[in-house]
This record gives C-alpha cells, sequence and structure tokens, in this order.
C-alpha cells in the first residue's frame, strides 16, 4: 500500500483529541465496516442499511476486472482508441480523477451545453467506444448523451451497439432497455453502494479500466487501504480525518482541499461531492472549497475554514494553523474519504448516504421544459452580458454593479458560489476567477460547472445552512444540437437546468446573480475584466 501520513494543528489536532478516544472506544471503525446501519441515528437506518456495500466494494467488485480487460482488448482489436464516458456526479467524477492520475485518456462528457456536446462527437467518432453510467437509468442527462451518441454512430455507418456500453444498477430502467436493445455490454455495479461512494465498483473501474488504468492494482490497493481503517485504534488515519471534517468546536464548515504536490490530478473535485452531497443537509454540514496551496482562503486563516493539503507521501510540509496534511496514493485515498465522510456524518448528527435537496433542482427544471416559458426580462443589457437578478440589485446599471452589490450581500460566515452553465472545456480560463474573487470579497469561494455541480454541490447549497450567495454564468450557443426523439434540444434543457436551480435557491431566500453572456468568447473576456478591475480596486484600498 502507498505510505499513507496525516499530520494536524489547530482545531483539526483539537477536534481529533476531543473525538478520537470516543471514536475508538464506540468501536466505530468496525462497525462500519461491520455495516452497523444505526451508526447515524433512528431516521437514518432505512437508508443506511442499504448504502453500506461501499465498505467491500473493493474485494466484491474483483471478478469484474477479468471482464473489463477483455472487453477493452476486445475493443483495441477492432479499432477503438478512445473511450467517452456519459455520466454525471458520482458516475464522472471518479473515474475522471482515476484516468487522469494514471495519464490515460478519457472523454468525459459531464455536461448538456450544445457545444461541448457537439465536441465530443466530432472527436474521432470512427475510433470511439461509449460508456453510458447512470445509477438510476433515468439520468436526464445521460440518456441525452446516449440517444445523440448512438444516432452519430448510426449516421457515420457505424454499428452502434458495437460501441456502446452500459454501467448501471440492476432491474434499472436503463438495465432493461440496454438489453433488449443488444448493447455491446451492460455491466450491473452494487445497488448497496450510493453514487458518491462508487469509485471502486463498476461506476469507478469501467470506464477508467476501458480507458487503460491498471484496475486490477487499484482495487489490491484499496483492500489494503479497507484492512488498515477497519481498526479501532488511535492510529486510524480515517478516524482521524473524520474528526477534522465534522468534530472541530466551533465548526469550521468550510474545509478548503489544497492540492499541494500529492500527485493525484483532480482528487478535490471527487472530494468536494463526496462531502457537500453527504454532509449538507437539515441546516448543517461542511462546505468543500477546491483551491491551490496559495489561494486566499489557504493563506487567509478565516475563523470558519480548515485548510486540508494533498501532499506526498515524501514532503516536507510545515502546516500553518487550522491545517491538516494528508498523503497517500489515489485508491488509498479514495477508501479514507468516503470512511472519513461517514465518521464526519456521526459527528455531525446527519444520515451522510441520502440527498434530500438534489430532486428540488430537477423539478424545477423538468417543469420548465414542459412548460417553456418566455425568459425572465433582464434587469438591464451591458455589452455582452444581460443581468438579472433581486431586488438586492438597487440602482445597479453595469454588470460591474451588478457583481459588486452581490459581493455586498456576504456577511461574515457566507460562501460565493460560481456557477458556469456552458463548455467547461473551451473556457478553462474563467476558473481564474474564483481566486480573484475570493481575495476581493475575503470570503471562501466554490466554482462549479454546470450542470454537473447539480449532482454534487448542489444538495449542499439547498440542504446545507443557508449562507450561500450565488453568481450564475449561462451563455448562448452560436448553434443548438437536437436531442433525438426528445421534445427539447440541448439548448433548451441547459437552460432550463439553470433557470430551475436558480428557482429553487432563490426561493431558498439566497441572493442569486445571473448574467448570460449573449456572445461567449466576449462575455467571458468582459467578465474577466470585471473581475480584474475589482480586485485592482481591491488591492488598491488595501494598500491606502
Amino acid at each position: 500500500m502507498t505510505t499513507l501520513s496525516y499530520d494536524a494543528t489547530g482545531a483539526a489536532q483539537q477536534a481529533l483529541e476531543l473525538h478520537l478516544p470516543v471514536l475508538v472506544e464506540e468501536r466505530i471503525a468496525t462497525r462500519i465496516f461491520a455495516k452497523d446501519h444505526t451508526l447515524w441515528g433512528p431516521d437514518a437506518e432505512a437508508e443506511s442499511a442499504i448504502r453500506l456495500g461501499w465498505v467491500e466494494a473493493a474485494t466484491v467488485s474483483q471478478p469484474l476486472v477479468k471482464d473489463i480487460l477483455e472487453l477493452r482488448d476486445a475493443l483495441t482489436s477492432e479499432g477503438v482508441t478512445r473511450i467517452a464516458l456519459c455520466g454525471m456526479g458520482g458516475s464522472s467524477l471518479a473515474p475522471e480523477v482515476m484516468a487522469g492520475t494514471a495519464g490515460v485518456e478519457l472523454t468525459v462528457l459531464d455536461s448538456t451545453d450544445p457545444d461541448q456536446v457537439r465536441a465530443a462527437l466530432a472527436d474521432r467518432l470512427d475510433e470511439t467506444a461509449i460508456v453510458v453510467s447512470s445509477k438510476s437509468g433515468s439520468t436526464v442527462e445521460t440518456d441525452s448523451q446516449r440517444r445523440v451518441f448512438e444516432k452519430a454512430f448510426n449516421d457515420a455507418g457505424i454499428d452502434a451497439n458495437s460501441r456502446i456500453i452500459i454501467v448501471t444498477d440492476p432491474g434499472s430502467p436503463l438495465d432493461k432497455a440496454s438489453r433488449e436493445a443488444g448493447y455491446r455490454a451492460v455491466f450491473n455495479a452494487d445497488p448497496n453502494v450510493g453514487g458518491r461512494f462508487s469509485a471502486l465498483t463498476a461506476f469507478g473501474l469501467v470506464p477508467s479500466g476501458l480507458a487503460g488504468v491498471d484496475i486490477q492494482a487499484f482495487l489490491d490497493e484499496a483492500e489494503e487501504a479497507a484492512e488498515f481503517l477497519n481498526d479501532d485504534a488511535p492510529e486510524n488515519i480515517g478516524l482521524a480525518l473524520g474528526t477534522a471534517l465534522g468534530g472541530t468546536s466551533p465548526l469550521r464548515n468550510k474545509i478548503v482541499i489544497a492540492e499541494d504536490g500529492s500527485g493525484i490530478v483532480g482528487f478535490a473535485d471527487w472530494a468536494e461531492q463526496l462531502i457537500a452531497e453527504s454532509t449538507g443537509k437539515l441546516g448543517t454540514g461542511v462546505l468543500p472549497v477546491v483551491a491551490g496551496p496559495s489561494s486566499p482562503e489557504v493563506t487567509g486563516g478565516a475563523p470558519d475554514v480548515l485548510v486540508v493539503r494533498l501532499v506526498a507521501a515524501d514532503a516536507d510540509v510545515e502546516l500553518g494553523e487550522n491545517e491538516v496534511a494528508i498523503a497517500g496514493g489515489l485508491p488509498t485515498q479514495m477508501m479514507v474519504w468516503e470512511f472519513a465522510t461517514a465518521v464526519a456524518g456521526r459527528l455531525l448528527g446527519i444520515n451522510p448516504f441520502d440527498q434530500p435537496d438534489v430532486e428540488a433542482a430537477k423539478v424545477a427544471a423538468r417543469g420548465l421544459l414542459d412548460a417553456q416559458p418566455e425568459p425572465t426580462p433582464a434587469a438591464f443589457v451591458d455589452g455582452a452580458i444581460e443581468v438579472r437578478g433581486g431586488a438586492w440589485l438597487g440602482d445597479a446599471r453595469t454588470a460591474g454593479d451588478a457583481v459588486k452589490a452581490l459581493l455586498d450581500t456576504l456577511d461574515s460566515d457566507s460562501y460565493l458560489s460560481v456557477q458556469a452553465y456552458f463548455d467547461r472545456l473551451a473556457f478553462t480560463q474563467l476558473e481564474g476567477i474564483r481566486d480573484e474573487l475570493a481575495a476581493v470579497s475575503g470570503r471562501p469561494v466554490t466554482f462549479g460547472w454546470g450542470p454537473r455541480f447539480l449532482h454534487s454541490t448542489g444538495q449542499f447549497h439547498k440542504g446545507g445552512p443557508a449562507i450561500g450567495v450565488f453568481l450564475q454564468v449561462t451563455a448562448a450557443s452560436a448553434e443548438d444540437l437536437a436531442i433525438p426523439d426528445r421534445p427539447f434540444t440541448f439548448g433548451e434543457l441547459i437552460a432550463a437546468q439553470a433557470a430551475g436551480d436558480a428557482q429553487v435557491l432563490s426561493d431558498h431566500g439566497r441572493p442569486v446573480l445571473r448574467l448570460h453572456l449573449t456572445d461567449r468568447a466576449a462575455g467571458v473576456a468582459q467578465l474577466q475584466d470585471i473581475i480584474a478591475a475589482l480586485s485592482a480596486r481591491s488591492a488598491s484600498v488595501t494598500e491606502s
């Protein structure tokens, strides 16, 4: 097993000293691995009884390896060199970090943006096979992606059935329909594992294994990690991390996860969903913030922030106050963080395995798709940006004024969530505004690409503490894309998803600034200039 290490200071160390002896005495580690569904209280028992399969996933999934590798060899022999994954949330985040860390190519299509979908279709279609992953078997995004790929294959004279691989729960609508359709392969995942805990099930292993990840070595390391975690001992790093996530007093409910030389690509994005969706409910929870080692949240020392650094095993790390450093290989880290999240749920007094508020945005989007209402009129237009917001906009007349007015609604315990509903691969530069906004506002800032974050941090936004402030950025597409045999297009779908989420957040009484870019390139550049100007003005005030 890759060397695993843990160090903590300040609030994290105090939480460890307070809770670890109790967790060991109550045998929490061995009870989790024994699937004791009573650990999270009576209200959670029904759900937790059918969601603890992840503790043995590394062992249960071993028989999958042979079938996955045989399919990979067969596809390679047929000239398939590219695997594209159609999936959302846990179905895409784990394979993405697994493939990225292993350095193998995996195209992840976790968007309904017409431009991003079109780009995925245009890339080496004749060498492509797709993996369609959906636990429920009814996810609208993945169904739409499957439909458009299937049509593209057939239109190109490629036997679509030979290029479509399905991962879903047994008995789901997708499971039944795929077998009837005669798709190349259908892999069933363990139904007793929730999506965000599914990295070591078929959802993580099939796409990453087909892409070239050494999934046998991956499972072997994870099995070793499970043995270590299944120990009621003070040395159990999973227990220690769990106390840091859920046991600080007062609760530091913003966990800043900073990649600091671990060599794991994109781990914080995977952990973000795991923590936010598991803990953000009943008005409490822990907000994960994906940042860099020198981001403002890391250096700022706010009283509601705890920093977790992902470091290399041999790193000589000098921790600041209220920080954690953790090192380990990817399979080990995945097991540790899943286990720690379950421990944090117990300390927080919530059920870490449900997601009661995720459905609200889906229902709102579905209603908007069915009704097809006219867009809410813009409060005003500034250049390539249409501005929509609430009464808090005041007398704002420019997009810069509107962003400043939104930031003025932040309180001392707030966070700002930036949500961009368009092509995340073509406009990665937009992510740069995250650090600038954190510096300007003095508060933690998250950045999520829509609609994928709806299957991730979306739960925390509605179910967690009502302290979020939201900047939603949408963008017009020069050309829409039809969804075969559906009464709506990709453009209409992503617009409804954005509007539905904004509606639910507003109904929760949260400020939502909606900036619609009428021209993508011009709008992104204008928004970057706006944030840069705010940053310069803030720096000037600080210096004076």
